[in-house]
């Protein structure tokens, strides 16, 4: 259903793909930003955005889930991260490798940005997955 391509002319990505393509007729979830915020708005991990990156995850998993998807199925992402640092990108996405959502691995782009939309935000994760067929399930 999913085909990730590397394209072998170029470096290799390390723990993503080059592109991602889906036939057409696949329906599709376009899901707004991810952010560290718990169930009742507070933020999670203030000023830590390794932590932070876990809450977005887990967020995004939610949103994922009501959508009957899950992260295999995640085509693309942008991760956000509020810092100039390599070392700081860095961290946020080991977080992101670790939690399987590169399994696939999908197409990413990691960003340092100057900042996000709520105070003591350091990172987000917008994401565009594949939503299966009922018959396969999530996960499937």
């Amino acid at each position: 259903m999913i085909q990730r391509v590397t394209a072998p002319a170029l470096f290799p990505p390390p723990g993503y793909s080059h592109a991602s393509v889906v036939e057409a007729g696949t329906k599709l979830a376009f899901l707004a930003g991810a952010v560290p915020l718990d169930g009742e708005g507070k933020l999670v991990g203030e000023g830590d955005p390794p932590r932070q990156a876990e809450q977005v995850i887990a967020n995004l998993r939610e949103q994922l889930r009501a959508v009957g998807s899950d992260l295999e199925h995640v085509l693309s992402t942008d991760v956000y991260v509020v810092s100039g640092e390599p070392a700081v990108l860095s961290g946020v996405w080991e977080v992101v490798e670790a939690s399987g959502l590169s399994a696939g691995p999908h197409s990413s782009t990691l960003i340092g940005v100057v900042c996000l939309g709520y105070t003591g935000q350091l990172v987000e994760i917008t994401a565009t997955a594949v939503v299966p067929d009922e018959g396969a399930g999530a996960g499937a």
